[in-house]
């Protein structure tokens, strides 16, 4: 049974890969190694630090708040519709 904390970062991740700069408002920047946004332009449009981003991803920060999964959610562009 995976541990939800690596679940979430599978999926944080998975999410950030669909997402392009365009689709944010940021600039386009030159060459990427991997598609999507990079954690440090994922971290500033949710507000949080690109580290407490990168344990989340890898399943070492636990039970991020509602606020920090709802700040996410829209730097994402997800929606409950």
């Amino acid at each position: 049974m995976s541990r939800p904390e690596s679940s979430l970062g599978t999926t944080l991740r998975a999410w950030r890969a669909r997402i392009t700069t365009e689709d944010v408002g940021l600039p386009a920047t030159r060459r990427r190694r991997t598609a999507g946004l990079r954690r440090e332009e994922l971290a500033l449009l949710a507000g949080i630090s690109t580290d407490y981003l990168l344990r989340l991803e890898q399943g070492r920060a636990l039970r991020p708040s509602r606020d920090v999964v709802a700040a996410l959610a829209r730097a994402l562009r997800l929606s409950t519709n």
